[in-house]
């Protein structure tokens, strides 16, 4: 026993500089949009359109949208060019319609794109997340997990290359076998599908674009 603590002293004086790297790792593939301003997400300059507002909520400042006319245009698509990748939210769905596009990645001048989704069945919302690349194409949508409306979730989607995954708190929703081909450069939409149907009542807090497939004890947490 006293040989087996000897061998294990030098891994775990190591081991916060292993975290530590694996840490750094994740920040360096990783773009953050902290959504706590109107003019700019991301770094980058926004198109609104009606009113979304920031709000302060538990989680941090929000922008809130009304489920009517409310939405947030980016002129780039942040997975562009990505062959695995995990796109994490922050965000509180409020109800309104039963079909809501919240999150929208579009390649330019094609039908690919990848999209966070909701549906509202019986005063409760399932996450349906949406990838679309070529000929292939996959929506994950489980309509028997469902979750309490006006509330906090974290959510993921996550391609390794081989499995497309969604998750709503850590917790596996769906899963596919498929091969997405990288999407090209392109635009954003958030609050509502990018050609302005389906718009989302509820507030988005913060999301994450990390070009690679992250496990979920690497995912984001709700503050």
């Amino acid at each position: 026993m006293a040989a087996a603590k000897s061998r294990m002293r030098p891994f775990m004086k190591l081991l916060p500089v292993l975290l530590a790297c694996a840490s750094l790792a994740a920040a360096v593939d990783s773009e953050v949009w902290t959504f706590d301003r109107l003019d700019r997400v991301g770094g980058h300059p926004t198109t609104v359109v009606g009113e979304p507002r920031v709000v302060d909520t538990p989680v941090g400042k929000a922008i809130e949208f009304d489920g009517v006319d409310d939405a947030l245009f980016v002129g780039v698509h942040p997975l562009a060019g990505a062959q695995t990748f995990t796109w994490e939210a922050i965000f509180r769905p409020d109800g309104g319609q039963p079909e809501q596009r919240w999150f929208h990645l579009q390649e330019s001048g094609t039908e690919n794109r990848l999209l966070f989704e909701i549906r509202v069945i019986d005063g409760r919302w399932c996450l349906d997340s949406y990838g679309h690349s070529g000929d292939a194409q996959q929506a994950l949508m489980n309509r028997n997990s469902l979750h309490a409306l006006g509330a906090w979730y974290h959510v993921a989607a996550v391609y390794d290359g081989n499995q497309f995954r969604n998750y709503v708190n850590g917790t596996l929703e769906g899963a596919a076998n498929i091969r997405f081909a990288p999407q090209g450069p392109g635009r954003s939409s958030i609050g509502v599908r990018i050609n302005r149907v389906n718009y989302f009542k509820g507030a988005i807090h913060l999301a994450r674009f990390t070009r690679r497939a992250l496990a979920p004890a690497e995912f984001l947490a709700v503050p």
